[in-house]
């Protein structure tokens, strides 16, 4: 079966076809990581439809939104080679409405960890997913876990607006130096990306520790030892589903986060990990 490019909602709804859809929604750049999120998505239903849009609702003023790596023809390759029935490649005119007045809040939790550092980021990206939800009619949608704050808020929306779409959280992927798989990566030096790996050397580094206490202060132990060319953001160890800080009488699961900037190029990582005395 050939590849189906719809370039807006009229061509996405004449390319449905009968059978279980999974969406893999993403911004395009696809990478190895974006090809796991596919094949999972193959395993769980007839149909994969891949949605090829660069949302600027969820970039803030000073963000990459001009600069974010746009790579359509070599992503239509990656998209036939790994079995995609349709991409949906919309144009924010088709996606918004110019009078469009109406957004998701995402509430608490987007306001905090990666919401405190973009106000407004997960406002965007929930406005983004429940309209290609309601556009695409997923029985399922693949999300990565990289973002591990995006899936959690995502899962609240369809919990709490009682969205009939289940949603699966896929492992990240890595390189073989473990930097995690991003489309920001191509922006990194040499120099820069060997300071980045600082970050998932700190992820490993906390994980192997059983208390909240040790686990930060572990891991910002290894943050510190980059030095000035690893500007930290922020280094959280939270609650999976409301994104809060776990003290250090928690236990259970966790997430271990951390952002920071290198070379001008911002990152995130996190870990699960799970916590005991």
């Amino acid at each position: 079966m050939d590849l189906i490019v719809a370039g807006n909602r009229d061509d996405l709804a004449k390319a449905r076809g009968t059978g279980s859809v999974a969406l893999v929604p993403t911004m395009g750049a696809l990478h190895e990581g974006h090809r796991s999120l596919i094949r999972a998505a193959r395993v769980r239903a007839d149909q994969v439809v891949v949605s090829i849009f660069v949302n600027p609702l969820q970039f803030g003023p000073n963000e990459d939104f001009s600069r974010y790596p746009r790579t359509f023809d070599a992503d239509l390759d990656v998209c036939r080679e790994e079995g995609v029935h349709v991409v949906f490649a919309p144009s924010p005119e088709d996606m918004y409405r110019p009078d469009r007045q109406v957004s998701v809040c995402a509430g608490e939790m987007g306001t905090i960890v990666e919401g405190a550092s973009r106000p407004g980021h997960f406002d965007g990206v929930l406005t983004v997913v429940l309209k290609l939800f309601n556009l695409v009619r997923p029985e399922v949608a693949i999300f990565g876990q990289k973002d591990a704050q995006q899936l959690a808020v995502i899962r609240r929306m369809v919990a709490d607006l009682d969205l009939a779409v289940e949603i699966v959280g896929a492992p990240t992927v890595r390189e073989p130096d473990g930097l995690a798989l991003s489309s920001r990566n191509r922006y990194l030096s040499a120099r820069d990306r060997a300071v980045a790996l600082a970050l998932s050397r700190a992820l490993r580094a906390g994980a192997a520790e059983l208390t909240a206490g040790a686990i930060r202060s572990t891991a910002r132990a290894v943050l510190d030892e980059a030095g000035p060319d690893l500007d930290l953001d922020y280094l959280a160890l939270v609650d999976p589903a409301t994104f809060k800080e776990v003290d250090d009488a928690y236990e259970g699961s966790a997430v271990l986060a951390v952002a920071a900037r290198v070379g001008g190029t911002r990152l995130i990582d996190n870990v699960v990990l799970s916590l005991r005395h």
